[in-house]
């Protein structure tokens, strides 16, 4: 199996991002735009497209899609005891690579070797551009990686987990072979005690560390990667630059309270400004947003850090705030309520059998439960950000169309019956912790808060709550004017906004349903949806985003909340906002150098470009850049300077 993968691997090698992009970068020597990619690169791109592309990528679709049916039908026999995948692991595969029709094995390789003459994917040049225009490493740099993209190893050793000793069981091809040969012990490994919110007895799994921690997810699956590249070129090392890599199943205070998470960040914060005397910029992704939102206000409180209140002031230069999802993720909803999202809901009838028959949605819905660290992502600012039964801020003012309803109901057939109501995005919240365990409920009460500070004393008084400082609408920034934040986030790529649900016969106890009793309705299905009425896919109603986060949360903090809405920033934190459209190329599985993808912006140009600049002390040349409608939704959100 190793050495199927060796060979897959090298056949279908993610080519490494091209060097330049088609957006103009700012050069602050000179003033004029440069640009990042030759016509005739583009030209030569578009023509091997065309002339390649299409039989090639339908023949080698057939191939994968084959593929990945041998597989399914490998683990449905086994299920049945028809035959032992373990005994396929040891089998001599170069006989299987010999009967691939040597067409197909061409056409890869052909089309791989397309992608890299079309563009030059050297993924170090941008760093290579930077540094002739004299841009180097200047302040220590440190990244705090996205929800589940750092790397989990276990570190158990009793008799049952000792085959899995340091490695990992969380982002590796070892995971996938876990969870179908032993699927028992790895959801063991990955769910938490539900009581503490801790490692269950018996069972250590810990962070990865250092740079290996989240530059790919699986081999060839680069996250960090491009820019661990990039700033390499520029003079970063070991030396000064670092990998905060955390457990994110964790509530916020157990990371503390298990991995003194935040006691070993700060301390790595004081030890790079004292040898380098300089301070240091932050480079935070997805969740990692939030959890440096948070670690700002642990680090100062007398009862925590015990940093004071001039700590971020004097240590933190910069916060680089990657497709931050400042106000959660709506996905983060169906995926603890009912074991579902967009990538559950759109698979065929098929794939879904197998998936409920290899992993159901109510153990879907308890693993993620046991992972409460998920759970900080639900959405914040209730019904005053997300909208009410007949309106939300980010309606297109269409059709009669509006966002507001969360999850809709569609009337029973049988009209004796009573139509479930639907649910805003507060009342889907109560929905979910009313319905789920008593341990998941108390937890998440417990730990996180999703609401609106409307006055300023509000504000002040959170200052003592922890429960509200990963909330930037209950808890403020720092009071550290010479800190800047830099918001870099991608738009422009239907995002899941609210849902169409159903619902089920699944049994549920008589006092309290311990299993929902709703699911995504996947029978509604819109075609191409007329001006000003979003797309609906399988249940799923899209809005604005970058695919998984939806535009209010990565931009409304940085377009108004921090800028306009005073108690949220009394110290006067200067906020640049630089908006990166999706501008996928065809050519490219993972979108290629103007994606603006959630994950795969992490790999895009212009924000390596960014970053870079930051990290090099040229941040102030940065000016903001606002190409989508956040302005305008922003002004719907109900939420304004001190309200009595």
């Amino acid at each position: 199996m190793a050495e199927l993968r060796r060979r897959l691997g090298r056949m279908f090698e993610d080519a490494p991002s091209p060097s330049i992009s088609r957006e103009s970068t700012p050069d602050p020597d000179h003033g004029d735009e440069v640009k990042l990619i030759s016509k005739a690169k583009l030209e030569k791109l578009e023509e091997i497209t065309k002339t390649k592309g299409s039989k090639k990528r339908y023949t080698l679709w057939f191939f994968l899609g084959g593929l990945l049916g041998l597989f399914i039908a490998l683990y449905l026999a086994q299920q049945q005891e028809v035959i032992k995948l373990e005994g396929l692991l040891d089998v001599n595969l170069d006989s299987l690579m010999d009967i691939i029709p040597a067409g197909i094995v061409k056409d890869v390789k052909d089309l791989s070797k397309a992608e890299r003459d079309a563009v030059n994917y050297d993924s170090f040049s941008v760093g290579l551009y930077l540094q002739a225009q004299g841009v180097k490493a200047h302040h220590p740099v440190i990244m705090i990686p996205g929800v589940i993209s750092t790397g989990l190893e276990s570190w158990s050793t009793t008799e049952e987990a000792r085959g899995y000793f340091r490695k990992r069981l969380w982002g590796s091809w070892s995971m996938m072979r876990a969870l179908v040969l032993d699927q028992a012990q790895w959801k063991k490994h990955i769910m938490l005690d539900k009581k503490t919110g801790l490692d269950p007895p018996g069972v250590k799994l810990r962070a990865v560390q250092g740079f290996d921690a989240a530059d790919f997810f699986i081999t060839g699956y680069w996250i960090w990667n491009k820019i661990l590249e990039n700033l390499a070129t520029i003079g970063y090392d070991p030396t000064n630059a670092f990998t905060a890599a955390y457990d994110w199943r964790l509530t916020y205070m157990n990371l503390e309270v298990r991995d003194q998470y935040f006691t070993r960040l700060k301390s790595y914060i004081e030890v790079a400004k004292k040898t380098s005397g300089k301070k240091s910029v932050l480079i935070s992704h997805s969740m990692g947003g939030q959890v440096l939102f948070y670690f700002m206000k642990w680090a100062e409180h007398k009862d925590y850090g015990g940093g004071g209140p001039n700590w971020v002031e004097d240590n933190i230069d910069s916060w680089i705030n990657v497709s931050g999802c400042m106000l959660g993720a709506v996905k983060d909803i169906p995926a603890v309520l009912s074991g579902e999202m967009k990538d559950t809901a759109q698979l065929n009838a098929f794939a879904v059998y197998g998936l409920e028959k290899f992993l159901s949605k109510e153990d879907r819905a308890e693993i993620f439960r046991a992972m409460p660290g998920l759970s900080s992502m639900l959405p914040k600012g209730g019904e005053a950000v997300w909208g009410n039964a007949t309106w939300a801020p980010d309606d297109l003012y269409a059709n009669n169309f509006t966002y507001g309803p969360f999850i809709s109901f569609k009337p029973p057939q049988n009209t004796t019956l009573t139509p479930h109501k639907n649910l805003t995005m507060t009342e889907s919240l109560d929905y979910l912790l009313d319905t789920s365990e008593d341990w998941y409920s108390d937890m998440i009460r417990s730990s996180f808060s999703h609401g609106v500070a409307h006055t300023t004393a509000e504000v002040e008084a959170n200052e003592d709550k922890p429960t509200t400082w990963l909330n930037p609408l209950e808890a403020r920034l720092p009071l550290a004017p010479s800190l800047k934040i830099y918001c870099f986030y991608g738009f422009g790529k239907p995002t899941e906004r609210a849902y169409f649900y159903k619902e089920t016969n699944r049994i549920t106890h008589p006092l309290k349903n311990r299993r929902t009793n709703i699911s995504i309705d996947t029978s509604f299905i819109t075609g191409p949806p007329p001006f000003g009425t979003p797309e609906v896919d399988h249940g799923v109603i899209f809005g604005e985003g970058d695919g998984t986060v939806n535009l209010l949360s990565t931009g409304y903090m940085c377009s108004k909340g921090w800028r306009n809405i005073t108690r949220y920033n009394p110290g006067g934190v200067k906020i640049t906002t630089y908006e990166m459209p999706h501008e996928p190329d065809r050519f490219s599985p993972r979108g290629g150098p103007n994606t603006g993808d959630h994950v795969d912006i992490l790999g895009r140009s212009s924000l390596n470009d960014l970053i870079l600049r930051v990290a090099g002390g040229k941040g102030p040349d940065i000016q903001d850049n606002y190409q989508s409608r956040i302005w305008e939704v922003a002004e719907r959100v109900k939420i304004y300077n001190d309200e009595p």
